[in-house]
């Protein structure tokens, strides 16, 4: 078996320098290997087209069929080698050799049509774009020469006195497609610094979102040290993107430990700031034994006054406190999306009436005393979105949530769903054990 690595590439990159008003700036492109044959295939069907018309039509002129079909030859030869980069991609540096046989061939072509009376001279335009592009100032130089050479060739074959009026012409014609040249080659240029400045754009927000992932990584508790022997305690955050709007978060109380599970709306690096503020204002409770109170003053925190009603901006958020003697006191901030699996395998949620933080203005807490064995299961409504994301996916989850006693195997299996596919939303899950 041949690895890619194996494989020619397809494509031939290209670097230049050019300057603009901060400096010089290194410009990089990629042609494809097959570009050129596309080009040089329009190139030929015009050169054939054209040779083919002259000779059955009646108002076509065919002054030299020799030398006319001689040009059709050329652009024949020049399709066959402008299909050897599609072949063998490492022939890429010798593309530009194609359309110089195309002006040799359209000049044989001019000068079998009817010479200055030919319609087809226009068709010399392609070949020159063609050149000009291409990056750097002299791709103007060459295909002005490639464009004098194929209007004088007919002159080279069949010397005779022209008149001033036609080296007039041929003089205004060549100029006018040398600036066809420089504006090809500007306009090209113009279009490699806007896709370089894109480019480092690109690069500098795709370095700050990694930035900002490493951040919001590290802000995930990664060890259980400190929380008291009567709990465990796990979970999992999945982003759908390189920054999510989900968190989850424990840790030690005077009497016992604090867990938190917290979805931003939205996703991206807003909703992961949000979440981070959520995390940091929970926390600053520590020494707080209602958790209702944790939820108010992150509400308290991230208010910006009237215009929270209007910003469509809110966080759904479940905290419990966990005391060693298994008493749980805890505050369903709109989530709706909390487990209680008993030690006998029966399921019940944890819920309440409240509004999500950034929308509500009060919360009050529940008490729940859990007994050995007991698993408080609270996820985000991505994980609902691995279990079909319809109206009974929640009763689906119930069901494989009763089936798993281990709080490792709920947070295992969820992450195994969700790296078996796309999930377009993130996927979070915290689990807490009471094992006295």
């Amino acid at each position: 078996m041949t690895s890619t690595a194996d494989r020619p590439s397809s494509t031939r990159t290209w670097t230049t320098t050019v300057r603009d008003d901060t400096g010089p700036i290194v410009l990089a492109g990629i042609r494809t290997s097959w570009a050129p044959l596309a080009k040089q295939t329009l190139i030929t069907a015009l050169v054939v087209g054209a040779a083919v018309a002259s000779s059955l039509s009646p108002w076509l002129l065919v002054t030299s069929a020799p030398w006319m079909w001689t040009g059709v030859a050329i652009a024949v030869a020049a399709l066959a080698a402008a299909a050897v980069p599609a072949r063998w991609p490492g022939t890429m540096r010798l593309e530009l050799l194609v359309p110089a046989l195309d002006f040799f061939a359209i000049g044989l072509l001019r000068y079998g049509t009817g010479d200055s009376r030919s319609v087809f001279t226009t068709i010399v335009v392609l070949p020159l774009i063609w050149v000009a592009a291409n990056p750097g100032r002299w791709n103007v130089l060459w295909p002005v020469l490639g464009t004098a050479g194929a209007l004088l060739l007919p002159y080279l074959i069949a010397p005779t006195e022209a008149q001033g009026s036609e080296f007039v012409r041929l003089f205004t014609v060549v100029i006018v497609f040398g600036a066809t040249a420089a504006v090809t080659n500007e306009l090209a240029r113009q279009a490699s610094l806007q896709l370089a400045a894109v480019q480092r754009r690109r690069r500098v927000a795709e370095g700050e979102i990694d930035r900002a992932a490493l951040v919001q990584q590290s802000l995930l508790p990664t060890t259980t040290a400190g929380l008291p022997d009567e709990v465990r305690a796990v979970g999992v955050c999945i982003p759908a993107r390189t920054v999510g709007g989900d968190f989850y978060d424990w840790f030690a109380t005077p009497g016992g430990a604090a867990f938190t599970l917290g979805d931003v709306m939205g996703k991206g690096v807003g909703a992961g700031m949000i979440a981070a503020a959520v995390r940091s204002l929970i926390r600053s409770t520590v020494d707080e034994t209602d958790p209702a109170v944790a939820v108010r003053r992150a509400a308290t925190g991230l208010a910006t006054g009237a215009a929270d009603l209007t910003s469509g901006q809110f966080t759904t958020c479940f905290h419990v406190r966990v005391d060693r003697d298994g008493h749980a006191r805890w505050v369903d901030a709109g989530h709706g999306l909390t487990l209680l699996r008993g030690a006998d395998g029966s399921v019940r949620p944890l819920r309440s009436g409240h509004l999500p933080i950034g929308v509500g203005t009060s919360w009050t807490a529940e008490d729940t005393l859990l007994v050995p064995g007991d698993v408080i299961v609270a996820v985000s409504d991505g994980v609902l979105d691995l279990f079909g994301g319809d109206l009974d996916s929640l009763d689906r989850f119930e069901a494989w949530v009763a089936e798993r006693p281990d709080p490792q195997q709920v947070v295992a299996g969820i992450a195994d769903l969700a790296h078996a596919g796309e999930h377009p939303d993130d996927v979070t899950v915290l689990c807490v054990a009471y094992r006295p």
